[in-house]
């Protein structure tokens, strides 16, 4: 039992605690209704009480019970308080004032001063509680009597007795049969007990003894009609209508008229009172919680007005955030990818065997013809400016797109132009008879002039191409042409080094701010969203606190468990694609070192043609692809709606994009138009109506086979591929605006 009622205090502080997050005025009907069924919750007795309008006898009725005048009864409406009889040994009154005073007398008598109406029928508003102590034995068994105000005569009356009936275990309805069941009499049944789950409910007629008995066999069948309509829920084998004639049951009380005391009826209601409350009282929960359960029901329908709209404005700004969040993120991953290629192809390309197998031959032939500034600029730094311009492309890209910071531009200086010495002229400039010495033209007319500067041209394209054992005995027959090419191609390697230990170094320095530049800062929300969010919180908490106690009492809910809220950190956070650490080419590394030396020693480095592989057309080709994907974010980013819409990784994102992958290009409208979809579908191979999806995935498969530079040195097969090419190009263009 004792655990029982600690479960009935920790659901009555529930109830407090949810009812103080609404609100409510101190006033208002709900918030009365909280504390009063909190209180009654608790309480130990039994709780029975008279309610009907003014003047159908209630306190006549409860001083039979009692044996005398214990409660004041006129001819008009007197009860001005709640008045609650309780077990005592003699009879007493206390009456509690609103400012805390008690006033204590023995008797009644006190009650005509506190507890009736005054001239104007008016309660007393400095009342707060009047209790009536009384040496009954069936006050004694823990039962308590409460004679509420009459009905139906003032507003203020009519709330004092809609809050008491809350408390009351058992209520008594007497019903004036010379005026059986007006209309607010039925309207106070349905709002004040049926709607708040109060049904142990017992009618009792009253004046019936003033009737005409055939009046009276009538009235007798309407009160049936009336207390069967009524869904009571009282023992099993007790009817819930009886008859007592009050003032005569009274007067039988008092006189001691056994007879005249039954035939009032008092007699047999009082037995079929006692055996219910008898029945009804161990089992006092099944009485209160139907009301408890009315009573939470309207808070959780309160909270969940409060909650559910803050919900959906929370959600609606977590679902605007991430939207944005997996755009930036999504944006940030592709140009980190976009960006590691062509720092990748930049550091392949400045790696200098790569240096040396694409450039060494050209810079030697332009240093032997003293043309190196030249072949510098229009050659090297060309090809260089190209590769720089896509690294820096994509961290122009994140600035743009996250604002971060602004990247600095990557400039890779060019070493000084290398310098040769030559050596002593020998005699024999004239003997050009050894393998590789073949006039190209022009000659280091600077050098040697004639045609020993075209020897050694020849040389040095001679020198490249062929493995040259280093044994002193092949040392000593070089002519002076060979040897003055050896050292023009040293030259130029001393040359290419430098520029490519320098230029990884700037490099990889150049890696590193980019970290700071292809990032973003998660923002901070705005304080109103994040007070709305604790509120919201402790909304929720307190609803599903709620539910919980009601669970333990056995009460059912058809509400469900709110889901907690997930974690918010509202500091400064910061997402990175976390670059790995991409290892460098140094001069110190011994095996970049070690392979330097055997290429300069083993001359096993040949002139070769560079021709586009495949795989970089596919590069070129993803590239292109990975521009477009930012391009289309950036214009999400900014249109308005971008944040209305369902993120990118959502279902139903999902959905729509493939439904407009898949959706055919809108109709065309002129004979022009459709004569050129109709051929534009033929160069790209596809059959009328396809989808976008479609045009797109044929539109890459045949730039994969025909792009130009795939046919670097076959100028017939590249003219072609440039035609083709401008073909796929406007087939596309016309079939992806459409």
């Amino acid at each position: 039992m004792e655990q029982q009622y600690e479960s009935y205090r920790d659901l009555a502080d529930c109830l407090k605690s949810a009812s103080a997050l609404l609100n409510l005025e101190c006033k208002s009907q709900l918030h009365q209704d909280i504390i009063t069924i909190c209180n009654h919750l608790v309480n130990p007795s039994f709780r029975i009480a008279v309610f009907g309008p003014f003047n159908h006898g209630k306190s006549t009725l409860l001083n039979a019970i009692l044996g005398n005048r214990t409660l004041p009864i006129d001819l008009i409406p007197t009860t001005g308080a709640a008045i609650t009889v309780k077990y005592g040994s003699d009879v007493r009154t206390r009456i509690m004032l609103v400012d805390g005073t008690e006033i204590s007398r023995s008797g009644t008598e006190v009650l005509q001063q506190f507890a009736i109406l005054d001239g104007n029928r008016q309660m007393r508003k400095d009342v707060a509680s009047v209790e009536v102590f009384c040496p009954h034995p069936f006050l004694e068994t823990g039962v308590e009597l409460l004679d509420l105000p009459g009905t139906n005569d003032r507003d203020e009356q009519d709330n004092l007795v809609r809050e008491q009936l809350l408390s009351a275990d058992l209520v008594i309805q007497l019903l004036d049969a010379r005026k059986l069941m007006t209309l607010g009499e039925r309207e106070n049944l349905r709002d004040w007990l049926l709607d708040r789950g109060i049904k142990t409910v017992i009618f009792v007629a009253n004046f019936l003894n003033l009737l005409e008995p055939d009046e009276q066999k009538q009235v007798q069948n309407r009160l049936v009609f009336v207390a069967e309509s009524f869904r009571a829920e009282l023992p099993p084998g007790f009817s819930n209508l009886y008859r007592v004639d009050a003032l005569p049951a009274l007067r039988a009380r008092l006189k001691g008229d056994v007879a005249a005391a039954n035939s009032s009826g008092l007699a047999a209601f009082e037995t079929a009172l006692q055996n219910i409350v008898g029945i009804l009282q161990p089992n006092r929960s099944s009485v209160r919680l139907p009301r408890v359960q009315a009573i939470a029901s309207q808070i959780q329908h309160s909270l969940k007005a409060k909650i559910d709209p803050i919900a959906i404005e929370i959600k609606s700004f977590d679902d605007k955030q991430n939207t944005k969040i997996e755009i930036k993120q999504k944006a940030a991953n592709l140009i980190y990818k976009g960006f590691g290629t062509s720092v990748g192809e930049l550091r392949d390309w400045l790696a200098l065997p790569k240096l040396l197998t694409k450039y060494q031959a050209g810079a030697a032939v332009a240093l032997a013809e003293n043309n190196f500034k030249a072949w510098q600029t229009n050659t090297l730094k060309k090809d260089l400016t190209q590769l720089q311009f896509a690294a820096v492309k994509w961290l122009s890209q994140a600035y743009e797109f996250f604002q971060e910071e602004r990247s600095q531009d990557l400039l890779i200086p060019f070493p000084s132009e290398p310098q040769v010495i030559l050596p002593s002229k020998p005699s024999n400039t004239d003997d050009l008879s050894e393998p590789g010495s073949i006039a190209v033209g022009g000659g280091i007319g600077w050098l040697l002039g004639g045609p020993v500067g075209a020897a050694v041209v020849g040389s040095i394209s001679y020198l490249l191409n062929k493995n040259i054992q280093t044994q002193d005995e092949q040392l000593a027959k070089e002519s002076y042409h060979q040897e003055v090419a050896k050292l023009c191609i040293s030259a130029v390697e001393d040359y290419l080094s430098g520029f490519s230990s320098q230029g990884l170094a700037i490099l990889a320095e150049y890696e590193q701010k980019s970290e700071k530049v292809i990032c973003f800062e998660f923002s901070q929300e705005p304080l109103e969203i994040t007070n709305r969010r604790e509120n919201l919180q402790q909304l929720q908490n307190a609803f599903n606190q709620l539910l919980r106690e009601l669970e333990k009492v056995k009460i059912l809910s058809n509400h469900q468990i709110y889901q907690e809220l997930p974690k918010y950190t509202n500091t400064n956070r910061k997402y990175s694609p976390q670059p790995k650490r991409v290892q460098t080419y140094s001069q110190k590394d011994p095996g970049v070192k070690q392979q330097q030396e055997n290429t300069a020693k083993n001359s096993e480095i040949r002139l070769k043609s560079v021709f586009p592989r495949p795989e970089e057309v596919e590069a070129k080709f993803r590239d292109w692809e990975l521009n477009e994907e930012i391009a289309q974010m950036k214009a999400e980013m900014r249109s308005p709606n971008a944040c209305r819409q369902t993120s990118p990784g959502s279902q139903t994102g999902k959905q729509q994009n493939a439904t407009q992958s898949n959706k055919a290009p809108n109709q065309p409208k002129t004979q022009t138009e459709k004569d050129k979809i109709t051929h534009a579908y033929r160069i790209l191979r596809l059959q009328a109506n396809a989808s976008l999806a479609e045009v797109k995935q044929a539109y890459r498969t045949l730039v994969k086979q025909w792009h130009p530079d795939l046919f670097v040195g076959k100028p017939q097969l590249q003219k072609q591929a440039q035609e083709k090419m401008h073909l796929l190009n406007e087939a596309y263009a016309i079939l992806s605006e459409k």
